[in-house]
């Protein structure tokens, strides 16, 4: 007799949930009023609009002049996407120049959302006059965005991302695998799921490359790595044999490759069907690598600027980055950080590194609290607004 889905891991179908369909075809698990600064140089007067209206999220750039190509392009996609999110009901664009202003509110009003822009250069330079009008045009979005309804919508257009951060061995041995069992029952129903940091294939990266849908997605793999190390090459470091980050030292991960072979472990084992620049939307369900930085809060924003809705981050002592846009379920296999940090950590994993429970169970534990979040409960890091989106950049600015 054939063994049977529930033996093999597999489900027959993935849950509802209730959600916010959007103009454009995709679906949103919240349904936030967006104020995006497109400027440094507009980032505190921002900061003041956001503040000033009920459950207003800020995703700002500290930069914004002087970028040159391919970075200018990558500044575009990033504050683009940011607003396109499905998590995002309505934009106030806020920047300096007319110009830029209006190019990047054009870009998100694409997709059919309400979007609104106020800008130094049409009025006068004058903050103050910013700071009202801005208020004023961010309430009416507010009050058209709150019109929105939650409806029962398919498990398969949830996009999913996938992080690592402060990691240690239980991050290896035992949180990255029950998340990888996860993105397998995701993918394999039909949603959609990213990964990222490309430094973090270095010495698995032929791993990745055998499970690539075809041949020239496996290239890209192998090409994406070979240019971050030819990166570190060019400013005098090597990435072979090291570990970037002292907290992984501490927590027992000796070297790169060594963190690398963990950290795909959250990829799962399924097809890789493709390899995205940061910001980069997939083109249909499927588990894609995304080419992009190591740092945890530019990693996700480069998923969140390309529609994912929902974060999943795996920790070993702990970690409070969390996307500002997409909920970020926070992870842990250390008993001791669970009980540390118990309005922290939304997702205890220790009870498959105690033996209580295996790595299956475990990631359909995890499944059901991706579709409770996914349904409107906060996670800790909404709860204590640890949120922050950070677009990330190639070169300096002219």
């Amino acid at each position: 007799m054939p063994p049977s889905a529930s033996e093999k891991g597999e489900i027959d179908r993935l849950p509802s949930f209730r959600g916010y369909k959007r103009a454009d075809g995709s679906v949103g698990i919240r349904n936030h009023l967006l104020i995006l600064c497109i400027n440094g140089l507009a980032l505190r007067v921002s900061e003041r609009i956001a503040a000033s209206l009920e459950g207003a999220l800020l995703a700002a750039t500290s930069s914004g002049r002087g970028h040159i190509e391919p970075d200018l392009a990558l500044h575009v996609d990033q504050l683009v996407g940011l607003g396109r999110n499905p998590n995002v009901g309505a934009v106030l664009v806020v920047g300096v120049d007319a110009a830029t202003t209006a190019m990047i509110s054009a870009g998100i009003s694409t997709g059919g959302k309400p979007v609104a822009s106020v800008s130094f250069a049409e009025q006068e330079e004058d903050m103050l006059s910013v700071l009202e009008q801005g208020i004023r045009r961010g309430a009416t979005l507010l009050r058209e965005a709150s019109r929105a309804r939650r409806e029962t919508l398919p498990g398969t257009k949830l996009v999913v991302g996938v992080e690592c951060g402060h990691s240690d061995a239980t991050s290896g041995l035992i949180s990255n695998p029950v998340v990888g069992a996860a993105v397998d029952l995701l993918v394999s129903q039909g949603a959609t799921v990213i990964a990222g940091e490309t430094v973090e294939w270095l010495g698995a990266e032929h791993i990745l490359a055998g499970r690539a849908r075809d041949p020239s997605i496996a290239q890209e793999i192998l090409q994406a790595v070979e240019r971050r190390e030819g990166f570190a090459s060019a400013s005098g470091r090597s990435l072979t044999g090291n570990n970037p980050g002292e907290e992984n030292i501490r927590g027992g991960l000796s070297t790169i490759e060594e963190k690398s072979l963990g950290a795909v472990a959250k990829t799962g084992s399924c097809r890789i069907d493709g390899v995205l620049a940061v910001a980069e939307p997939p083109a249909a369900g499927g588990l894609y690598l995304m080419d992009g930085p190591s740092f945890s809060p530019e990693s996700m924003t480069g998923f969140t600027a390309a529609g994912a809705q929902i974060m999943l981050f795996t920790t070993g002592p702990g970690n409070s980055t969390a996307s500002a846009l997409a909920p970020t379920i926070k992870i842990t296999a250390r008993r001791e950080t669970a009980r540390r940090l118990p309005e922290q950590i939304d997702f205890d994993a220790s009870t498959v590194s105690e033996g209580a429970e295996t790595v299956l169970a475990a990631a359909r534990r995890l499944l059901a609290t991706i579709f409770d979040v996914a349904g409107g409960t906060l996670t800790f890091g909404e709860i204590l607004r640890e949120g922050l989106e950070v677009p990330t950049r190639i070169r300096g600015s002219l």
